[in-house]
């Protein structure tokens, strides 16, 4: 399979979203997965190939941006892709940056975070689990 094919204007937050604020700190696009650099306290596009600090998926933003303005991004609860998914598939933040890809594709040095279960063919059930651990 491939990553989502995202198309920014129908990201949107559904039922029981939780959603954290924040700034960007790089040019993001509503539907990129990004993790929060903790050496300037930025969301950034989340890249499963990278270093276990930028290999943990912290969500999915929810609106789009360049570094130093706002960002909105989306931890848990239900939220529309703006993609269609597969009903039951685990969804995780891929090798590609700020991608979002079904489990099966991660491959070797690929860090495995899941985002979370497609309940609809419009909707991932959003359930961070950050496990910092690269696949061998």
């Amino acid at each position: 399979m491939a990553d989502l094919s995202v198309t920014a204007a129908n990201v949107q937050p559904g039922t029981g979203a939780v959603i954290k604020s924040g700034t960007f700190g790089a040019t993001i696009t509503a539907g990129q997965s990004v993790y929060l650099d903790p050496n300037d306290n930025k969301f950034k596009a989340f890249d499963a190939n990278l270093s276990a600090t930028a290999g943990t998926l912290y969500g999915v933003a929810l609106n789009g941006g360049a570094n130093g303005q706002p960002a909105n991004v989306i931890v848990g609860g239900n939220y529309n892709p703006g993609a269609t998914v597969a009903v039951g598939t685990i969804y995780v933040g891929s090798a590609t940056a700020g991608g979002i890809c079904p489990a099966a594709d991660l491959a070797t040095g690929h860090y495995t975070n899941v985002l979370g279960v497609a309940t609809t063919a419009s909707n991932i059930a959003v359930n961070i689990q950050a496990s910092g651990v690269a696949v061998p």
